[in-house]
């Protein structure tokens, strides 16, 4: 029996997820899914379209042969296997940016100069790096994954426990938090000291991760009186963790020290 896939395939508007992390709502589309080694999704909002099954693609959306990308996701599912120990994955051509932009009411040449923020492509695959706080399955890219474990295991070992809150989103679920917030009467130049636009993210890259502890809500300053704050800081640096949003940054984001974003050395 080949090993369950432990890496998410990625394309511009689908997502090729291992099945085994995944459930379903329906009973019909729970029994599929337990046989399917991939099942293809929807970035956009996570819909199910389509279960790889042994004998073939059964559909979990009467529509998944017209969705538009469908045929990049199977090349993706097709193509010889990456090597997550061996290599870093390369990226995806930047996809409707200036699209995702403008229904914000933003332009990009202008919050590009003003947030002083690079562009930010979504990597071609991400390699499984355990669960988050919520038990969701939590993406990084290969050596991105490979640092937090090993900075997990560094803190249990000096008694501290650190969570991952969040790891990689693509640019449609970026997106999607502005489109929750705004639904909520939240103006975007609020949501933008928060929250990056759609593809400028450091979450894109699969090299930023939220941070936090039992006990402490996710992502409120007050994760900086913790102990694991204090350890994050005199050890995270050592191996390759950097927090990428002190106070007073250049950027407009509010100090974050619960982000932090992974470095190769």
């Amino acid at each position: 029996m080949r090993p369950l896939p432990r890496i998410l395939l990625n394309t511009a508007r689908i997502e090729a997820w291992p099945a085994w992390l995944l459930a379903a709502r329906s009973n019909r589309d729970a029994r599929i899914v337990s046989g399917a080694r991939w099942v293809l999704r929807r970035k956009r909002d996570g819909r199910y379209l389509a279960a790889g099954l042994p004998q073939g693609w059964m559909a979990l959306d009467p529509h998944w042969s017209r969705e538009p990308g469908i045929d990049d996701a199977l090349d993706a599912i097709d193509a010889p296997a990456p090597h997550a120990g061996v290599r870093e994955p390369g990226t995806l051509p930047l996809h409707a940016l200036r699209e995702r932009l403008d229904a914000l009411g933003l332009d990009a040449d202008d919050y590009s100069a003003s947030s002083g923020l690079p562009l930010v492509s979504e990597p071609r695959w991400l390699a499984h790096a355990g669960f988050d706080r919520y038990r969701r399955p939590l993406w990084l890219l290969p050596g991105a994954a490979r640092a937090w474990t090993r900075l997990h295991a560094a803190a249990l070992r000096d008694g501290i426990v650190l969570d991952a809150i969040s790891g990689y989103r693509s640019h449609d679920y970026q997106l999607g938090i502005f489109e929750r917030k705004r639904a909520r009467g939240i103006a975007v130049p609020d949501i933008l000291t928060v929250n990056a636009a759609p593809g400028y993210s450091e979450h894109h890259s699969g090299r930023a991760l939220d941070i936090g502890t039992p006990g402490e809500p996710p992502a409120e300053e007050s994760f900086e009186r913790t102990a694991a704050f204090a350890w994050l800081q005199a050890q995270a640096g050592a191996r390759g963790f950097v927090m990428s949003y002190p106070r007073d940054n250049p950027n407009g984001i509010v100090y974050e020290p619960w982000h932090w974003c992974w470095h190769a050395h």
